[in-house]
């Protein structure tokens, strides 16, 4: 009884056997390279940007809010292989 309680707890703390073995998602594309290619699309002022999960394309992009002659317009980047995937006005409502 002693080892398998012993086995628990270890895997308890450990993250559990499934979640120690499960693939991450990794960027392929890093933030600066995605920088480059959103100021490429819209030359201005990066003012914010993220790293998220969102709908679309691989599911992971980087999003940037990029303020160009006094307009944010916000433009997404799919992490995996750097298509624009988003190119808008901001308009606040989000």
């Amino acid at each position: 009884m002693r080892k398998a309680t012993v086995l628990i707890v270890s895997l308890v703390l450990s993250g559990g056997v499934f979640a120690a073995s499960a693939p991450r998602a990794v960027p392929k594309i890093d933030m600066a390279s995605a920088r480059t290619i959103a100021l490429h699309v819209v030359p201005g002022k990066i003012v914010k940007e993220e790293l998220e999960k969102e709908h679309g394309g691989s599911g992971l992009r980087y999003s940037f809010d990029i303020l160009a002659k006094g307009i944010t317009h916000e433009v997404g980047v799919d992490a995996f292989d750097g298509k624009v995937l988003e190119n808008s006005i901001d308009d606040g409502k989000d």
